[in-house]
């Protein structure tokens, strides 16, 4: 069978169309079952392609995933490090005003609130690409696996450095407290992600206006 050229497509969809396609759907598979859960053959059949077709546009099931992976990871640390130097804070958006007539606007929010903004607002068009990037069934030695490992790397640096700002503010000295704290956060995110994900009508506004509540309550509760 001969290889589509650079521009060629299928079914009359332009070549380029067509891997924005297949990396869509990918992305939800990787995110939906994982690495070892996932086969060409779903994701194929899930665009209506062929998988020898999958094949000849991305190589093996490894390439695929970094396909995917490339630009979530991307994606994610770019938003996690904009929101961690935004120290100034635009406000994120809140309930109506009293009139009903418009939003209104928080004042600056915390770093923690910044940050699942800037995760929610990022993820809002496939919420799956979270767990492609905090996939536990990569094969340990696989290239995916390195390159995921860097990208949560670069996420943990962020979170442990907003999350010593946090405890020092607060007259905390310990770095375990530190090393605590973001192992907390990563899981919160993640336990947020899987929530949203199950809840669809949920936009990312307003999963900031719900996390301001939550954490507003969790101070109110377990501060002194």
């Amino acid at each position: 069978m001969a290889i589509p050229s650079a521009r060629a497509g299928t079914k009359g969809v332009p070549r380029a169309q067509r891997e924005q396609q297949i990396l869509a759907a990918a992305t939800e598979e990787f995110g939906r079952r994982g690495y070892e859960g996932t086969s060409l053959a779903s994701v194929a059949d899930r665009v209506g392609v062929t998988k020898t077709l999958l094949h000849q546009y991305f190589g093996a099931k490894q390439d695929l995933y970094l396909a995917c992976l490339v630009p979530v990871g991307d994606r994610l640390v770019s938003a996690v490090r904009s929101a961690m130097a935004d120290t100034e804070g635009a406000g994120t958006p809140a309930a109506r005003s009293a009139g009903g007539d418009r939003p209104t606007r928080t004042p600056p929010p915390s770093t923690p609130l910044r940050v699942m903004h800037a995760l929610f607002t990022a993820l809002e068009a496939q919420r799956e690409a979270w767990f492609v990037l905090y996939d536990t069934t990569l094969p340990p030695d696989s290239e995916a696996a390195r390159r995921a490992r860097e990208y949560r790397a670069a996420i943990d640096a962020c979170a442990a450095a907003g999350t010593a700002d946090v405890l020092l503010a607060a007259g905390s000295f310990d770095s375990l407290d530190a090393d605590a704290l973001s192992h907390a956060w990563r899981g919160l995110a993640t336990a947020l992600v899987r929530w949203w994900i199950h809840h669809p009508d949920e936009s990312a506004d307003a999963m900031t206006e719900r996390c301001t509540r939550l954490f507003t309550a969790a101070r109110d509760v377990l501060g002194p």
